[in-house]
């Protein structure tokens, strides 16, 4: 089923709302959690919103006030989130790096104890539309999923890796974890009783699988480092980097006592105008791009595109035809619209 952007939106900002979240928080949340659907990401969009509202009514996510500043200097912030939810968090990281970009030619901002901050995607694009590079990468110290290369123990979180580049066109919208696949996938296909696409985990005895439910199983299983079985050394780096951006630079991480699920935030914006400049940076950028679009596909009639450009345009479709919905997602969402009083939108087809 199809639904409008604008009613999905209302939807979300109605729940999160009713549940006690300040208004511009809500409206922070509804709008990343709806771009996520927008570009694709259905795990990491709407389907999100029911484990939201149940933290909010535990009180694991805090509804009231700003993050506590523990260091301030021109180019470098870092922030206590105090469990405020993520996104909103995020939002105003951005803002913040962007305003001090301006003057300082980049500025980043890392947050401890952020709630949940959703798909990274959904943020790219607003500071991209601003001629800016932005990155954005984000580990979750409460929990463990994927283990280190050659191991059979989780440490890690599947630990996402993201950046916005703009090229002058279509920006480079990356965003992918340094894990084989996610824990929300995983989460997904357990309950449907489905397989992944390749062998992504591995179960408790080290052997690679394609069954999602060997996470589950005892001894448990684990999800992949990026590259699998064998280039997995590949992703243990790159989620080992993740690990020093957010918790070693927010000097808070796995090494502290467990508050339950949550983020650590890495966010630095760069402003090319500092350097050789916006022309010169979409200039070389927007060349490499198209340069990309115009290699031979390996594939007959499936042409090579850059990172997020699937994204963007199922985005400015979606918006103007209708949002289609992961199943599972209003269905679960059904329950909190009775106990909060909002009514569920309509199919627009």
């Amino acid at each position: 089923m199809h639904y409008r952007h604008d009613d999905l939106l209302h939807y979300a900002q109605s729940l999160l709302t009713a549940a006690g979240l300040e208004p511009a928080k809500a409206t922070a949340v509804a709008e990343i959690l709806v771009e996520g659907d927008l570009m694709g990401h259905n795990t990491h969009g709407l389907a999100l919103l029911p484990g939201y509202l149940g933290e909010l009514e535990s009180g694991s996510m805090e509804k009231l006030g700003a993050p506590t500043v523990l260091a301030d200097h021109p180019a470098a912030v870092t922030w206590d989130g105090r469990r405020l939810p993520g996104p909103w968090l995020v939002l105003e990281a951005m803002a913040l790096a962007a305003e001090r970009a301006a003057t300082q030619g980049t500025c980043t901002v890392v947050i401890r104890r952020s709630h949940h901050i959703a798909c990274l995607a959904a943020y790219l694009k607003r500071a991209t539309d601003k001629g800016l590079l932005m990155l954005l990468t984000c580990s979750d110290p409460n929990t463990a999923s994927v283990a280190p290369f050659g191991g059979l123990d989780a440490v890690f979180t599947p630990n996402p890796v993201s950046a916005g580049i703009p090229t002058g066109g279509v920006p480079v919208l990356m965003d992918v974890s340094t894990s084989a696949t996610t824990n929300g996938l995983t989460n997904r296909l357990h309950k449907e009783g489905k397989r992944l696409p390749a062998a992504w985990v591995m179960d408790g005895h080290g052997t690679a699988s394609d069954n999602p439910s060997v996470l589950f199983d005892e001894p448990k299983g684990t999800i992949l480092p990026l590259g699998g079985m064998d280039s997995g050394h590949k992703g243990y780096g790159l989620t080992l980097l993740v690990e020093a951006l957010t918790g070693g630079l927010a000097g808070h991480g796995r090494a502290d006592p467990k508050e339950g699920w949550g983020a650590t935030v890495f966010l630095q914006i760069m402003d090319p105008r500092a350097f050789a400049g916006l022309d010169a940076f979409e200039r070389q950028i927007g060349h490499v791009a198209d340069a990309c679009r115009a290699s031979r596909p390996a594939r007959e009639g499936t042409a090579v595109r850059t990172p997020g450009e699937k994204g963007i345009a199922l985005a400015a479709k979606q918006k103007q035809a209708g949002v289609a919905l992961y199943p599972s997602i209003l269905p679960a969402l059904s329950s909190w619209a009775i106990k909060l009083g909002v009514t569920e939108p309509v199919a627009a087809r």
